[in-house]
């Protein structure tokens, strides 16, 4: 099979790629600002806000899979409209598509959340990744959709990243011991997706962690793990800050997660591991 990650240098895309041409597949991948060095795969260079750029990197490689794992942030053009072209291009030359999206499309006042939830974002991101989600189950009714919650490694992730400034005193900021999320292991993730696109779902899944940490508590659990003094991580309450964005916000993957034979562990269990 012939997979193109789109977002292949990111964090998430590069252990897709990984994973991905470890399993055998001919393996693509697009890159927004430099390469990544994962020996057998072709790099493409691809703007997500330019139509034809997107149409030629699938007619070059000639996907069966496409799996998107960029991250535009709030950039509209990119993460919403991009998307959209992305999904557009799929349909268009038979791709099977799998579209990572966020709970940030959710606004928290419900907590819990299943797949069946109608998104409410409250931030721009969160807007930009919804619209997403609903452009894309219109062009390309076919697609995956799978929402996932923080994702967690080693020092590439940028919340592994944060815990080891904050810790060593590199950076200023707190963790909010009352913004609750499920975070997941990318290695976890990625192999999560990879196995439902070799299956024939559609529509959304939800693939986060089974576990429900406090950004503080997840900070101090990557401390424990990569022998940082969990002490010197500042705490404070999100509710009382001017951030804006939800609180708590619960992603349930049980329904997706008794389709999988890949295990969704907790926080918890993973950080408790040299991983």
């Amino acid at each position: 099979m012939t997979v193109l990650i789109i977002g292949g240098s990111g964090f998430l895309g590069t252990e897709l790629v990984r994973q991905s041409a470890a399993a055998g597949h001919t393996t693509a991948a697009t890159f927004a600002t430099r390469p990544g060095g994962t020996p057998g795969v072709t790099w493409h260079a691809l703007d997500l806000r330019d139509s034809e750029r997107i149409e030629a990197v699938v007619t070059a490689v000639g996907p069966r899979l496409v799996v998107n794992a960029t991250s535009g942030g709030s950039d509209w053009a990119v993460t919403a409209e991009g998307s959209v072209r992305l999904a557009m291009a799929a349909a268009k030359y038979g791709c099977r598509l799998v579209h990572v999206s966020s709970d940030a499309v959710f606004s928290g006042t419900r907590v819990h959340y299943d797949e069946s939830c109608l998104p409410d974002p409250v931030t721009p991101y969160g807007a930009a990744k919804a619209a997403a989600e609903t452009g894309i189950r219109l062009v390309h009714p076919d697609a995956v959709v799978a929402r996932t919650s923080l994702i967690i490694g080693d020092r590439r992730s940028v919340h592994v990243r944060t815990v080891h400034d904050l810790a060593n005193g590199t950076r200023s900021g707190v963790l909010f011991t009352d913004d609750i999320r499920c975070p997941v292991h990318v290695a976890d993730l990625a192999a999560a997706l990879l196995e439902i696109a070799a299956g024939d779902a559609a529509g959304v899944h939800h693939l986060a962690g089974a576990d429900a940490v406090s950004r503080h508590e997840l900070g101090t659990l990557v401390a424990r793990r990569d022998g940082l003094d969990a002490s010197r991580l500042p705490a404070d309450l999100r509710a009382t800050s001017v951030l804006p964005g939800a609180l708590d916000v619960r992603l349930d993957s049980r329904a997706t997660q008794r389709k999988l034979h890949t295990t969704l562990r907790g926080a918890r269990q993973f950080l408790a591991l040299q991983a």
